[in-house]
Formats: structure tokens, sequence, C-alpha cells
């Protein structure tokens, strides 16, 4: 496993960080890893980043989860919006067509530039909707449809489910709390076809993939937290105008 403990520490953080908020993990992954050049040739890392987030967000609403009697509803619902991204990610791994968009900063940086700015103009939307009364089968797969474009490194899986939902006019909370549910099956299926890789590969479980599922646990739950404390009291402005600059470093970086 080529990678060392320094290494782990920074990816945990971006990871569990950028994962929940509306600024692309993926991206931020790749940006750290090309621009730092970190050695991280190992897929159970990956892995491991990624249940570290995964068990955050079912340690966060696990009263929801564990209450199927009165939340059957949402639950079913959360499942069925994230069966477009799963066919659609299957699709792209099995074909290798995935692949295409590794390291690719060049799109990185254009698609945190638009979908900035489509979260913009998303985030003006009037607030109409209620989680409560109007998410239906209708609504989420139009999010979940939405949420296919998040294979692309750069739109952020949060970003565009925020958005898909602003759009539809549920407010900021219950956009982000649909956006973090819509993780739970999203993530899962995204680890159970990095797991197909890496059972293809040898591999060692050491310290390393402790520490990282730990750390991405930690900060992606206290990140959950703060998001949603932050979006019951301030539009999602800051969140545009930081990508809009990641954007425009990056534009530097690759043109100059």
């Amino acid at each position: 496993m080529n990678i060392n403990f320094i290494e782990i520490i920074i990816l945990s953080i971006v990871q569990g960080i950028s994962e929940f908020l509306p600024i692309s993990s993926s991206a931020h992954l790749n940006i750290v890893e090309v621009i730092l050049k970190f050695n991280t040739s190992s897929l159970m890392i990956d892995v491991s980043l990624h249940l570290g987030s995964l068990l955050a967000i079912i340690f966060y609403f696990k009263k929801e989860l564990l209450n199927l009697k009165n939340n059957l509803k949402l639950v079913s619902l959360m499942f069925i919006g994230s069966v477009p991204v799963i066919i659609a990610g299957y699709t792209l791994s099995i074909t290798s067509l995935i692949n295409l968009f590794d390291d690719n900063l060049k799109i990185i940086a254009w698609t945190t530039l638009i979908f900035a700015i489509i979260l913009y103009f998303a985030d003006k939307s009037k607030v109409k909707n209620k989680l409560s009364n109007d998410l239906n089968l209708k609504t989420i797969f139009f999010i979940g449809m939405f949420q296919i474009l998040a294979l692309i490194p750069g739109v952020s899986r949060a970003g565009i489910t925020i958005t898909a939902a602003r759009f539809l006019k549920f407010n900021r909370f219950d956009s982000s709390k649909i956006s973090f549910l819509l993780a739970i099956p999203a993530i899962a299926g995204a680890s159970v076809l990095q797991l197909r890789n890496v059972v293809e590969q040898s591999f060692e479980i050491n310290y390393l993939i402790f520490i990282s599922i730990s750390l991405s646990f930690l900060f992606s739950y206290f990140t959950i937290k703060f998001f949603l404390e932050y979006v019951n009291k301030f539009s999602l402005n800051v969140f545009v105008i930081y990508r809009i600059i990641i954007s425009m470093i990056l534009f530097i970086i690759i043109y100059s």
C-alpha cells in the first residue's frame, strides 16, 4: 500500500468535510492528489474514506432510519431516488468509462464553475414545498436524475441534489436533508462497486485503513451537523463563491 500517515490524515479531512457540502468531494480529493502528488494507489483507502462518510450519515439519521414505522415512505423514496445514479454508476464502471474523468483538472474546473452558477440560481427559488407533504415519486425521481451528474468530478453529489430540490421549491434545510439521506444508498452503491475492484487486487488491511475510516467518520459527522445548522440561517452563496474561487485557481494552473 503506497500511502503514508500524513496523506491519510489530509485525505480523511478533505473527504469528511467535502462529501456533504455542495463543493464536490471527488474534485477536492483529485485536486489534493494531483497538486500535492500523493501516492494514493490504494482502492482500499478510497473505499475506507467513503465508508467513514457512510457510517457518519447513517449514525446521524439513525432515529429516522430505525423508526421505519413512521418514516417508511421517506426511507423508501430515498432508495428509489438513488436507483438512477446506481444504474448509471454501474454502467460507467463496467465499461471503464468512469476512468475518463480520473485526474482531469480541466473537467473539474469547468464543472465547479458551471454548477456553482446553477446552484446560485436554484437557491433563489421561493419556498413552496415541504418535505413532509411534497416529497413523492415524481419529485424524488427528478432529484435522482439530477444526481447522475454527480458522477462527473466537480459537480458535487450534495450540490446537485440540493440544487434540484431547491428548483423544486423545497427550503434549504429540507433540500439538504433530502441530499443527505440520498447519500446513504448512493455512497453504499459506489462502495460496493469499488469493493468489486478491490477483491480483484491484492491488498493488505492495516492500521491506515482504520484511521481513514475513523477520521472520515468524525469529520463527516460534524460537517453534517454544522451544515444543517448553517442552512437554517443563511443562503448557499458562500459555497457558490468558494466554488468560483476554486475554479479560477484551477483555470490559472491549467492555462498558465
